[in-house]
């Protein structure tokens, strides 16, 4: 029996994988719920494209690339940014990995904070045209 940690949007979950995890279905053990699961083949990938089980993000939202832990949010609510500018400091496994803006606008809502974790595509900030979220 495999037991594993998973983190899925920021919760932690205790799996157990109680059967042949090379047959389907699998019964799995949630936290100490059982489930039967099926098993599929993930088709080929290409490696540039990375899969997420985050959902999209609209338009204008500055998502973290990674999880991990903020380090500093540089702007502020209402602050000017051109394409490259710093937005937030993301520290994941002993490195600093800077957020920087894709294109010019004006930061709306900030959603973190400096010491919070943030998991894959979690919204960090909205980055408006005209001072809008």
């Amino acid at each position: 029996m495999k037991r594993y940690l998973i983190n899925v949007g920021g919760e932690r979950f205790s799996v157990e994988v109680l059967d042949d995890p090379r047959q389907s279905p699998v019964r799995v053990r949630v936290d100490g719920e059982v489930f039967t699961v099926t098993v599929e083949e993930e088709a080929a990938v290409e490696e540039a494209e990375p899969r997420s089980t985050a959902p999209p993000a609209a338009a204008g939202t500055v998502t973290a690339p990674l999880p991990g832990v903020v380090k500093t949010v540089v702007v502020r609510p209402g602050q000017t940014v051109a394409a490259g500018d710093d937005l937030v400091v993301i520290e994941a496994m002993k490195m600093d990995n800077v957020i920087r803006a894709q294109r010019a606008g004006t930061v709306g809502t900030v959603y973190v904070t400096a010491g919070q974790q943030v998991a894959y595509g979690e919204r960090l900030l909205e980055l408006g045209d005209d001072g809008r979220d």
